[in-house]
């Protein structure tokens, strides 16, 4: 719950992928608060309080997760807010003239992005969605020990300076100190 917090303060990139993380953890729990309370919030070395407030969060989460059909896959509208916040973000800085090493870093994404969405038949899917799997994907492939192809290696590298860029702006539009416009 504060590792979220402090990744949703500073980096939102890093939150939406660790969301992701917990949402797979409670997906492998069955979103049962008892699994969820054995399996994961017993690791925690914390007090009586703080496991408390772990459990509420974790299980407010599992009950969100059963009530918004995600159960099994998909993202909870938390998550997918994000998304749509970043899309946002993406396509006023795509539209300011102000901004062209942005423009160019997606540019540069951009082929990986297509391939990507034409190898997992998700046309429709926002674009940084497809990124933000792409992502995970690697974050499991390097978890899992898999070898990972120079080329996936060189695609997500052109992905994640994109996402980073992103999610810094992201970041001053939050604080006040992004100026889209003269």
């Amino acid at each position: 719950m504060k590792i979220a917090e402090q990744l949703k303060k500073n980096n939102i990139a890093e939150y939406l992928i660790y969301m992701w993380q917990v949402e797979d953890l409670l997906r492998a729990n069955d979103c049962d608060i008892d699994k969820i309370s054995e399996n994961i919030i017993s690791r925690f070395q914390v007090s009586d309080e703080e496991r408390k407030e772990l459990t509420d969060w974790y299980d407010n989460l599992a009950t969100m997760m059963r009530e918004e059909g995600v159960r099994e896959k998909g993202h909870l509208q938390i998550n997918r807010n994000v998304i749509l916040n970043l899309t946002e973000l993406h396509a006023a800085l795509l539209a300011s003239p102000k901004f062209p090493f942005y423009s160019s870093a997606y540019f540069k994404a951009l082929p990986f992005i297509v391939e990507l969405r034409n190898k997992n038949g998700k046309k429709e899917e926002p674009e940084l969605e497809t990124c933000f799997e792409a992502l995970y994907g690697m974050l499991l492939l390097r978890l899992q020990k898999k070898e990972i192809s120079p080329e996936t290696t060189k695609a997500m590298e052109a992905i994640s300076s994109f996402l980073s860029m992103l999610a810094n702006y992201y970041d001053k539009d939050k604080k006040g100190e992004l100026k889209l416009e003269d």
